[in-house]
Formats: C-alpha cells, structure tokens, sequence
C-alpha cells in the first residue's frame, strides 16, 4: 500500500480573477500533517480541491491513488472530511447524522448505524447519540462533526478549524481526541490558524501563503533553523550591547527594548557575549538558549517568502516547484 496521501501537479484554481491556488506542487506522505497558512492563503480552498467539491483549471491531483475528478467517489469512502462550518440539519439526532454520512461514503444501511453507535462512543457522545444535533453544545456538534468524518473508517481525515468556538476543557478534549485517531494509524491533515495546535499534534506542516506553498517539512526542523541563538535582558544599554555583538559578527534577530535574541556565528558561544557585554559596560540580567515556537518559525518563513518567494522545504524532502499560473 502506497504512503503517499495525495500528489499534486501544477494545480491552480481560481475564482474569476483571483487566483486561490498557484500552480501546487507537493507530494504528502502519510502521518499528521498541520496545514497552516494566513487568512485567504487557500487553505479551505485545497481541501475542497482534494476532496472533488471544487473543479481546478489545471494540473494533476491524486488522493489516495484515485486521480481527480474520475476518482471522486472512491476518495470520499477512503477520506474522512470535517468541515468548519456547521452542516447538519437540527431536527436530526447524532446517531441519525451519523449514519447518514457513513451512507453518502458508500456504506450499507445497517453497518453504518452500527459504525454511527461506535463512532459517537468513541468521540464521548454515547449517551447523547438520540438527541437532536439543535440542542448540543459547539464542543458537542464539534465532537458529532468529527465522528461523521470517522464513521467509514478512512485512512486519511481532513480536519477543518476543528477546535473552532471551543472553550480551553473543549479544546484538550477534541486535540486528545486527534491525537487518538492518529495513533490508530490514521493520517490526519490539520487546517487551522492555532499554531499551538499544530504543535500539539502534528509532525509535518504544509504552509500557504498567497495560494503558494512556501514550506513542506517537519515541524522539528522548522524549529531548528536558529541552533545558536539566545535570549538576552539587561539592566539598561542595550543599544550599545547590540553596537558591541554586531561588530563582533552577531546578528540582532529581535530588538524588544531591553530583551534582545542574537545569532552568533556558528563557531562561537555565549563568551562572546559575555565579552560584548564587559566592553559596552552593560549588566546582563537574563541569558538562556532561545526556543524557537512554530508561530516564531512560521512568521519567519513568511517573510523571508516575502522578500525572496519561492518554496523551503526540508533536506531529503522530494524536489518541488512553483509553477505560476
């Protein structure tokens, strides 16, 4: 059985004229996957493309081995899809819901009733199951949402906004829950603007910018990126502090006032700083390693994209490229 999720060649979509999705090229292998990107980056826009709801005006997408748009339906009993917003009818109870979406997956009647009942137990909404989906709670629809995409039991889950509306208790419960469906060799792909999220449960993230992908790789090495770098605070002088590590071949990355993160040269280590210190005649307050966030690395990334364009991935990752469209 092939790794590859889903493959896509030169894919561009667009909306009359606004291009969402730039010529994509990228090959994404099974595991959990955090598809992070700004507002309008085409995030929700992939998705849909994946799944067969949206057309495309070029390019090749594969999922799961099926090639779009002919292999729509046998993606769909092999994809599990929750979307961000709601899409249910009030009036129908979770087991109903359930079962309904375990149907348009192409299961028969009765082993999707059966699979709706394991499914809401599993996502802790068995004593709920015959209640109308009106009078749930969000962290309820949410956890109903997730056990729809479950039901048929895909290889693969596209999870869209999924801790969207959740209070911090709804939150833990739904990352815990992803979590879960990951170590039962489930891949999942992630969408959401919580970049703690991601960290939390992904091992790899895909990040669009402007309907490019400007990065595919672990979410390790994106974070590894500033192997020498530290955090510093001093009493007063830090402008003369920076003066003195610049002159020494330090790079300031951070400027916050009296808390500075430096680069040193690869060569060096904190006595260079110490030294800086001693002859700008500043008292050092604070020095420890500096612990790049994903958030950190992320807005990183999308500026140096920014300045320069084009894709980073990670060493060994297959070759990509940009096609613009």
């Amino acid at each position: 059985m092939s790794s590859v999720l889903f493959q896509l060649l030169g894919v561009r979509k667009s909306y009359g004229d606004f291009v969402a999705l730039h010529g994509l090229d990228v090959e994404v292998r099974q595991g959990t996957i955090g598809l992070l990107g700004p507002n309008g980056a085409g995030k929700s826009t992939l998705i849909k493309t994946l799944l067969g709801l949206l057309t495309f005006e070029q390019g090749q997408v594969t999922v799961m081995g099926h090639r779009l748009p002919h292999g729509q339906r046998a993606i769909r009993r092999e994809v599990g899809y929750m979307p961000e917003n709601d899409c249910y009818l009030p009036r129908m109870t979770a087991v109903e819901y359930v079962t309904f979406a375990g149907r348009l997956c192409g299961m028969p009647r009765r082993d999707a009733f059966q699979r709706a009942h394991e499914t809401l137990h599993y996502v802790g909404l068995g004593e709920a199951r015959y209640r109308r989906l009106g009078t749930f709670s969000t962290g309820m629809k949410q956890r109903c949402k997730l056990a729809q995409a479950l039901v048929h039991g895909p290889r693969l889950v596209l999870l869209d906004e999924p801790t969207n509306g959740l209070d911090p208790e709804g939150r833990d419960q739904m990352l815990d829950l992803i979590n879960d469906v990951a170590r039962r060799d489930i891949s999942v792909m992630l969408s959401t603007h919580i970049l703690s999220d991601v960290e939390r449960t992904c091992e790899r993230a895909l990040l669009l910018n402007r309907g490019e992908i400007i990065h595919y790789g672990s979410i390790a090495d994106m974070k590894d990126d500033r192997k020498n770098n530290y955090e510093i605070q001093v009493r007063d002088g830090a402008d003369k502090l920076a003066d003195k590590l610049r002159e020494r071949g330090a790079t300031i990355d951070e400027d916050r006032g009296a808390k500075l993160v430096v680069t040193l040269p690869p060569d060096e280590n904190t006595n260079l700083i110490l030294r800086a210190a001693i002859d700008a005649e500043v008292q050092l307050r604070h020095l420890v390693p500096y612990h790049m966030t994903l958030e950190t690395a992320f807005l990183g990334i999308i500026k140096e994209q920014n300045q320069t364009g084009g894709l980073i991935r990670e060493e060994g990752a297959p070759e990509v490229a940009l096609v613009e469209g």
